[in-house]
């Protein structure tokens, strides 16, 4: 099917919740359609009749034991979940990006048969629930996470990794895969008629943003074959991505689009980083000098008023620690093992005032961006 075919035929699916089963759903995907899925699948639970009451005042806990967990065995389970995991990597992007999610019940069998279809596994995400249900019983430790994994169709898939926007998103530091998040509870809980949640396993906004916001760009293709009472589809499009939804019960898609047709976009221009820096123009300091935005002998200075010289060979000289890269010279400096010596550095101007290294560099990358735009 040729570029335009696909875009005409995908027009069909996007930004819809469509009821039907999710494999049979899928096939009508075009090949390579999809930028990103999440899938949360039947867990497979499996609990039985028995009802669970808490101690405190012996009111039962509602536990899923909906039709649609229910399986004949942990066979019947396998073949399930590879057929719906190979219809995943057909409509992927070879770039693209899946993410499933599971307990204890069903995330290893899942990881399994993900890994037997040809999936590389970038990593497993351990989403603690800050506030989890109890175990009631007392009879085992209180369950208090749920294991995602996040995986590319292929290893030498170029996928998208949004690292400086998660480091913004958490605090300046390097995004973990340990995450802290609440389960869903209170107004965020989709409701049935009689006031009570309507879908057991509802995830969190939270948890979806962080997946999307991860992995994503906006405008991207998002796929959910379980999406439930639509929080994927909710996010994506309050992120502005698109999504296409599948669900099988007819109450929960229901909610879904109500709940997806009230939602905005919002502005992520406080939340995005546009452009990882890997992927800016790379500048390296000896250019500055065959530039003449330096000079050889010109000196440098750090914020604690060091003093270093920059050498022929684009390195510096310090009377104590010798010659050294910009980079290592800070680090000998600050005691540390690594540093960015173009945060550190700024250069001592004939008039004695200063300019950080780092603003020539930005200076000599914007020539390069258009020089490298017109070629």
């Amino acid at each position: 099917m040729s570029l335009q075919g696909c875009a005409r035929e995908m027009e069909r699916f996007l930004n819809q919740i469509l009821l039907g089963d999710c494999i049979e759903m899928m096939r009508r995907i075009p090949d390579g359609s999809v930028d990103a899925v999440f899938a949360d699948p039947p867990y497979n639970l499996q609990l039985g009749a028995k009802t669970l009451y808490r101690p405190e005042d012996q009111t039962a806990a509602r536990a899923v034991r909906d039709e649609w967990d229910s399986f004949e065995s942990s066979a019947a389970y396998d073949e399930f979940t590879r057929a719906w995991l190979a219809e995943c990597k057909r409509v992927l992007k070879p770039n693209g990006a899946m993410w499933t999610i599971g307990s204890y019940h069903n995330i290893f069998r899942v990881g399994a048969i993900l890994q037997d279809l040809g999936f590389w596994i970038l990593n497993d995400i351990v989403w603690v629930k800050t506030n989890p249900m109890p175990n009631f019983r007392g009879t085992r430790f209180t369950n208090a996470h749920e294991t995602l994994i996040w995986a590319t169709p292929t290893k030498t898939g170029k996928y998208t990794f949004n690292y400086e926007t998660m480091k913004k998103f958490n605090g300046g530091k390097q995004m973990r895969s340990d995450w802290d998040i609440n389960i869903c509870l209170g107004e965020e809980r989709v409701k049935d008629a009689a006031g009570k949640s309507l879908h057991n396993t509802q995830k969190p906004m939270d948890l979806l943003r962080r997946v999307i916001l991860s992995s994503t760009k906006a405008g991207d293709i998002i796929l959910d074959p379980f999406v439930g009472s639509g929080t994927t589809a909710a996010v994506a499009k309050e992120l502005g991505r698109q999504f296409i939804g599948i669900e099988r019960e007819e109450s929960y898609a229901l909610a879904a689009r109500a709940r997806v047709n009230s939602v905005t976009s919002i502005d992520l221009s406080d939340i995005e980083v546009a452009k990882p820096k890997r992927d800016e123009v790379r500048v390296a300091f000896k250019e500055l000098i065959d530039g003449g935005l330096l000079y050889v002998g010109q000196t440098l200075v750090s914020p604690r008023g060091e003093r270093v010289m920059i050498t022929r060979d684009g390195q510096l000289t310090h009377p104590l620690y010798g010659k050294a890269s910009i980079h290592v010279m800070a680090a000998k400096l600050q005691r540390s093992v690594s540093f960015n010596g173009w945060d550190y550095w700024s250069a001592e101007k004939r008039d004695g005032s200063l300019v950080a290294i780092d603003e020539l560099r930005k200076y000599v990358r914007s020539i390069k961006s258009d020089i490298k735009k017109v070629a």
